[in-house]
């Protein structure tokens, strides 16, 4: 019979050495407990952690727990594969630029349907499954986010319309403290509205961040693929365990952050310029990388501090 995640373990037959072993654990998370309780932390959620049936219960776990102990997690997800799978189940080619989806009406509707319907409502239904209460929402919800048009650049510097692709203009962060105040972790699909009312898909880094910054976050994690940022690339074991922002420029230029870690390192610059406290870009195919981080003493991935 499958335990469901919100079941407790049984410890009844554990041996006494592995018992303390878990007790020193809980020890050693304490002072992080103290430390971290009442703490805005503002989780980018995506890639094989999101993927992995075998990793998003562990995803979700990590984060009822930090919800349990009196943290305040917000969870904003992508779905970019998802989005790529639908539409070509419907007979149609995604198309990119330079990263960048080229979202005309259609795709939109499907973007739409599959990030603040389908992925959103599945995320918060595991978190209410794990013993939180969660709710799911778009960013087109109570105004949360307020979008503009993005235009693409060349290399070239001419802008390309690439449809109804948005980028944020603002962010309400009373309605995510709306939240907390009531203990409710909120789960936000990366989909805006500018004035007019028209819908744009965003980036959920870029979103992420931007919440992050607006709610002046303790910490964004951004969960990815990788180690963190490697001094080379080509070696696993040359983690850059901590980096100050004055630093990240000089890495850009030397190609140490290179090709999809750049948004994400410009992510966290951006969170930080705007009022984060401390961002983190974690390996999310380590299980329970979240509770690594944030309640040991070793901690994982890289952290890109002020």
């Amino acid at each position: 019979m499958e335990m469901s995640a919100a079941e407790p373990i049984d410890l009844r037959n554990l041996p006494l050495d592995k018992l303390i072993e878990r007790s020193q654990v809980l020890v050693e998370a304490l002072p992080y407990i103290r430390a971290f309780r009442g703490a805005t932390v503002v989780i980018k959620y995506g890639g094989a952690a999101m993927v992995d049936p075998t990793l998003k219960p562990l995803v979700m776990q990590d984060i009822a727990l930090m919800a349990l102990v009196g943290m305040n997690p917000v969870v904003v997800h992508g779905g970019g594969p998802e989005i790529t799978a639908h539409l070509k189940k419907l007979g149609k080619q995604a198309q990119f630029i330079d990263g960048q989806r080229v979202t005309d009406e259609e795709t939109l509707d499907v973007a739409e349907m599959v990030l603040a319907g389908k992925i959103n409502s599945e995320i918060t239904l595991e978190l209410n499954r794990a013993g939180v209460k969660a709710v799911g929402i778009s960013g087109k919800d109570m105004g949360l986010i307020t979008a503009r048009k993005l235009y693409h650049k060349s290399r070239s510097g001419d802008s390309h319309d690439i449809g109804f692709v948005g980028e944020v203009a603002r962010i309400d962060p009373t309605v995510i403290r709306m939240f907390e105040q009531h203990d409710v972790v909120p789960v936000i699909s990366p989909i805006g509205v500018d004035e007019s009312g028209q819908t744009y898909n965003i980036n959920a880094d870029t979103v992420a961040s931007a919440i992050a910054g607006a709610l002046q976050a303790d910490k964004f994690i951004l969960l990815t693929d990788v180690r963190g940022v490697l001094r080379d690339r080509n070696d696993e074991s040359s983690l850059i365990e901590s980096i100050r922002m004055s630093e990240i420029e000089q890495l850009i230029v030397d190609g140490v952050v290179a090709g999809g870690m750049i948004p994400k390192v410009r992510a966290c610059l951006d969170a930080l310029r705007a009022g984060a406290r401390k961002t983190h870009i974690l390996d999310g195919r380590q299980p329970h990388s979240l509770l690594l981080e944030i309640f040991t003493d070793r901690g994982i991935g890289t952290q890109i501090i002020p």
